[in-house]
């Protein structure tokens, strides 16, 4: 069965996270948003713990994990609901939008637009070092060490040393245990950028970290900008590629700040 963590009551939410990761990246924020959604979180189709990536299907590309990510909604009972979803989560609540399926959308540095060839495929390069730099071997050692975890997360994190030392293992392990990074980055050279997305259904939010180190504004984030015109475009200042553990607050209120609006609306 596929790891999926749901808690709290109220309007769906679910909770989309990036790449080689697993529903814990959103630990930091759980409890908050709970106070006011039903909280789905689910583990992408072929990382750790979730659904199984079906090789004998074809490419696996972005429309496919969409495919999924429905497909894990329906199984969890969940028609239409906010979603939220960070860089390649992002890209997926993105989707979701186009499908019909979301009431609101927050999308935290979403991956699916880029400004060249040598973009994405420095992409590919940061995922393979930071498979061998990750080794389960150092889990002990990366957890024991405030300033390693900091240092090891760099490039996606501002304050690393926030991991609680007792998710180490679980994280490197997601790092390892994710075989669909590569096929979809490949895909995703193959046939371009995310098709635009215009004449929004529902409220869609994209909120750029300030300091994002892994898909930066200029280079990823401006072609948002032509992606989904209509969107509305915020910064997160001081926080890194994956914000929650930055500035769980922040993170937070950027959520409620669509969402809450949006259930209210439909209440009316």
């Amino acid at each position: 069965m596929s790891e999926l963590h749901r808690a709290g009551s109220g309007p769906p939410l679910v909770l989309l996270h990036g790449a080689a990761m697993s529903w814990r990246a959103w630990t930091p924020v759980l409890d908050a948003l709970a106070q006011h959604h039903d909280v789905i979180a689910p583990t992408l189709p072929g990382h750790r713990g979730g659904p199984a990536w079906d090789r004998s299907a074809g490419t696996f590309t972005v429309d496919r994990l969409a495919d999924g990510v429905c497909a894990q909604l329906d199984a969890a009972g969940v028609g239409t609901a906010h979603v939220v979803g960070n860089s390649l989560g992002g890209w997926v609540a993105l989707e979701l939008v186009r499908r019909g399926r979301a009431r609101s959308a927050v999308a935290l540095s979403p991956a699916g637009g880029w400004r060249s060839g040598w973009d994405l495929r420095r992409l590919v390069w940061t995922f393979r070092v930071l498979r061998v730099v990750t080794r389960p071997e150092l889990a002990g050692v990366i957890a024991s060490h405030p300033g390693l975890r900091r240092a090891v997360v760099r490039r996606t994190m501002e304050h690393g040393e926030r991991i609680a030392p007792e998710l180490v293992p679980d994280m490197i392990a997601d790092v390892r245990g994710c075989d669909v990074l590569v096929p979809l980055l490949d895909a995703a050279a193959a046939h371009g950028a995310t098709r635009a997305l215009e004449h929004l259904p529902c409220p869609v939010r994209i909120a750029w970290s300030e300091r994002d180190r892994m898909i930066p504004w200029r280079a990823y984030g401006a072609p948002m900008r032509r992606i989904v015109p209509d969107a509305e475009f915020v910064r997160l200042p001081g926080v890194g590629h994956v914000p929650m553990w930055d500035d769980p607050e922040l993170v937070v209120d950027t959520v409620l700040g669509v969402t809450l609006p949006a259930s209210e609306a439909a209440t009316a």
